[in-house]
């Protein structure tokens, strides 16, 4: 069943036809997505730290993170991949065993952020490269490893030029080599940019949504293969349940 979930997993991420994934945040919301007709499950991780009580960047202690990801990888019949930051660690090695005890919850996949977490700035590319291919040692060739680059979450959007798109360029060109599986730009809108990108890339690109941001046609064709939501299902609903209690309470 486990291979059975990493291939199907893989064969989802079609370059212009994308798998969408509805982010959730525990197993709850995991139910209520796949009643939706979801194809596969993921974890964002600032809703499963806001749903908890904590702050996003690592504030959710990881043996919560973990024991959330075996509990939704359990409760559904679908892959499931968590957002699982920097791998609480800014140490290859250690980052490597700490996606590993992911990987041994059963799920098929992780986001890995290129940020420094609770630092300044991004990993050098020949750094994160040596986090990935320590990561990609530690839990064999199947894992989806999608590894997500901030360079375009850290500025304006009307900074976002050719300039910054020949960086991701070339860290995608590294990441791909040193094992990741998906190269994700969040917040990269900018259709002609995100076209060139997912033309160079070796490996699938995704893209995720956000108030204001291109449709799924639009990113789709583009030739972008994964389109996720992040935070914002978990921040819709709870504005929703904050005015339904507002009302209730007056």
């Amino acid at each position: 069943m486990a291979n059975e979930l990493f291939r199907r997993f893989a064969a989802l991420h079609v370059s212009g036809d994308p798998l969408v994934l509805f982010n959730i945040w525990d197993a709850g919301s995991a139910l209520a997505v796949v009643k939706a007709g979801a194809k596969a499950i993921a974890t964002g991780s600032a809703s499963v730290a806001m749903a908890n009580g904590f702050g996003d960047g690592e504030n959710l202690p990881m043996e919560f993170a973990l024991a959330n990801a075996r509990r939704i990888a359990e409760s559904v019949d679908l892959p499931v991949t968590v957002d699982f930051e920097g791998a609480y660690s800014n140490d290859a090695d250690e980052g490597a065993r700490n996606i590993a005890e992911l990987a041994a919850t059963g799920v098929v996949g992780c986001n890995f952020e290129d940020q420094v977490v609770g630092g300044e700035g991004l990993h050098s590319i020949d750094v994160q490269a040596q986090r990935i291919a320590a990561a990609r040692a530690a839990v064999g060739p199947d894992f989806f490893i999608n590894v997500r680059t901030d360079l375009f979450l850290k500025v304006p959007q009307e900074a976002h030029d050719g300039a910054m798109l020949d960086e991701a360029i070339a860290r995608g060109r590294a990441y791909a080599e040193a094992g990741a599986s998906g190269f994700f730009v969040p917040m990269l809108g900018d259709l002609d940019l995100l076209r060139r990108l997912c033309d160079e890339s070796a490996i699938p690109v995704n893209f995720m949504t956000y108030p204001g941001c291109p449709s799924n046609a639009e990113v789709a064709a583009t030739g972008v293969a994964r389109v996720s939501h992040g935070p914002f299902p978990h921040m819709a609903l709870m504005k929703q349940l904050e005015e339904a209690a507002g009302e209730a309470l007056a």
